[in-house]
This record gives structure tokens, sequence and C-alpha cells, in this order.
């Protein structure tokens, strides 16, 4: 089993910045991929991957609608994941989760292929 927890959502003003953490723990050396995923207010459906990393952080991916704005990282020694969120806009505006997968045998960006699920951030941005 693998925990995962975020912190360091809150609410901010358009064109500010916040940084999202997601601690591991448990059985870490069995997870394959990490990645940021997000669901807007009205979208309960669906979780859009915002931003995927390699455990050792040698490649990452992001959502064409965050590329040049968010980073994500992964400090190994910490086992913490980040994601940096700068010049954040309104529909930036969602429940932000991080997920681990152990079980996937190449990267995915589908929810459905992550088997691990933190708690949930909400970040706010206002106009």
């Amino acid at each position: 089993q693998v925990q995962l927890v975020e912190s360091g959502g809150g609410s901010v003003q358009t064109g500010g910045s916040l940084r999202l953490s997601c601690a591991q723990s448990g059985a870490t050396s069995s997870v394959r991929y990490l990645a940021w995923f997000r669901q807007a207010p009205g979208n309960e459906r669906e979780r859009e991957v915002v931003a995927s990393i390699l455990p050792d952080g040698r490649d990452t991916y992001y959502a064409d609608s965050v590329e040049g704005r968010f980073t994500v990282s992964q400090d190994s020694s910490k086992k913490t994941m980040y994601l940096q969120m700068n010049n954040l806009q309104p529909e930036d505006t969602a429940m932000y989760y991080c997920a681990a997968a152990s079980r996937a045998l190449s990267w995915s960006l589908l929810p459905v292929n992550y088997n691990y699920w933190g708690q949930g951030t909400q970040v706010t941005v206002s106009s």
C-alpha cells in the first residue's frame, strides 16, 4: 500500500502562485508513475491530468493548459512530489489530487490507471 497526503492548496488572485506538495509513504518502491489530477467544480465525473512525472524525476508531462505555468518535481530523498503553479487563472480553480500508479505497464495519463490517491487539496483562483 502507498499513502499519499497533499498539502498547499488555498485561495489566490489571478496571477498568483501556489505550491502543492504530495508526501508519499508505505510501499513507495512499487510506484511506477506519479501524477497530479484536478477536478473542476460542476465536473464531478471527470478528473483531468495536470502533470505527471517518473518517480526518479527524469521525465515529465504537462497538459497543454498548464504548460509553461506549472512545474512538477519529485524530491526522492523526501519522497515528496511538488507542483509549482504560477500565473494562476480562474479556470485553474479545482480540487487537486496527487496519484500514484504501481500496476501500469506503460506511462498512463488516465485516472483509471492510478491505483493510489490522496485526499485532495482545494485551489481557488479569483479574478
